[in-house]
């Protein structure tokens, strides 16, 4: 029985909503595109956003759907939503967000929900807000809705190499393929090709008013080391920037120094930390 005020909150209470979202547009981007393309009906998205607070106050969020994201979410907060999310089984492929809220409901939920696959419990959050330090590489465009074939091989490499498992296992990367896709026909997939194939890819997975979020960041293998992704990067920051949105913003893991290493020359600014369990 929850001892703290929980809820499911409804499109009534949306401007609520965005002012909390506001309150961490970096941290919070993932459940303000939702909000922004869904509203707060949850029935017409996957998940359900609740609040916390007393009386009709939202203090923070919780999105609960594929995934678990926290915004804005205090020691009593993350209690509260725990004693929720724990009262059935986990549905949901991560949490992720702020370290502190992350770890805090892990801690929590770990014994209903356990194990996870792994626990990334900190990576270094990262945004930039002005033109790139480095000169943006002009063979970095957007991606053509002809090249998804093209892409996808890349976008294949990638993920499994992030994430750990393969986007083809559960339905041969028909679901993968299809969000590959959007992001393409989205103007939010970005490439530089060489001889056909890919070298260097990244996208803009989260959009909204305040940042444009970059995931899925990738240089061929053969070509690490070599310089080319901070200049690939700032093409990419270049163009969102004049295209898409006021900042730049993404995660990375701390173990990925040779990442962080570019993100720093291209001209990023530490803005906090996220964590993500993976199931």
């Amino acid at each position: 029985m929850l001892t703290v005020p929980v809820r499911a909150l409804g499109e009534g209470e949306r401007a609520a909503v965005e002012r909390v979202l506001d309150q961490d547009p970096f941290a919070g981007a993932q459940v303000a595109e939702r909000v922004a393309t869904h509203g707060l009906s949850w029935w017409r998205s996957d998940g359900r956003i609740y609040g916390y607070g007393g009386g009709r106050r939202v203090e923070s969020l919780c999105w609960s759907g594929a995934h678990v994201v926290p915004v804005c979410a205090s020691g009593p907060a993350v209690a509260a939503y725990a004693d929720l999310l724990g009262s059935g089984p986990r549905a949901c492929s991560s949490i992720i967000g702020r370290a502190d809220a992350v770890l805090g409901l892990w801690e929590r939920l770990a014994g209903h929900w356990g194990p996870a696959r792994d626990v990334r419990p900190h990576q270094p959050l990262l945004v930039i807000d002005g033109e790139p330090a480095v000169a943006p590489d002009p063979e970095v465009r957007l991606v053509r809705p002809d090249e998804v074939d093209a892409l996808f091989p890349a976008a294949v490499a990638m993920y499994t190499e992030e994430v750990g498992v393969s986007p083809l296992a559960d339905d041969n990367g028909r679901g993968y393929r299809r969000r590959v896709a959007e992001l393409v026909k989205g103007r939010r997939a970005y490439a530089r090709f060489v001889g056909g194939e890919v070298v260097f890819k990244a996208e803009l997975a989260i959009v909204t008013r305040r940042t444009a979020q970059v995931q899925g960041v990738w240089v061929a293998p053969h070509l690490r080391g070599r310089g080319l992704a901070t200049a690939a990067m700032a093409a990419v920051v270049h163009d969102a920037l004049r295209r898409v949105a006021p900042s730049v913003s993404l995660y990375v893991n701390d173990y990925n120094t040779a990442a962080r290493r570019v993100y720093a020359n291209c001209g990023f600014q530490p803005a906090g930390a996220f964590a993500t369990v993976l199931f």
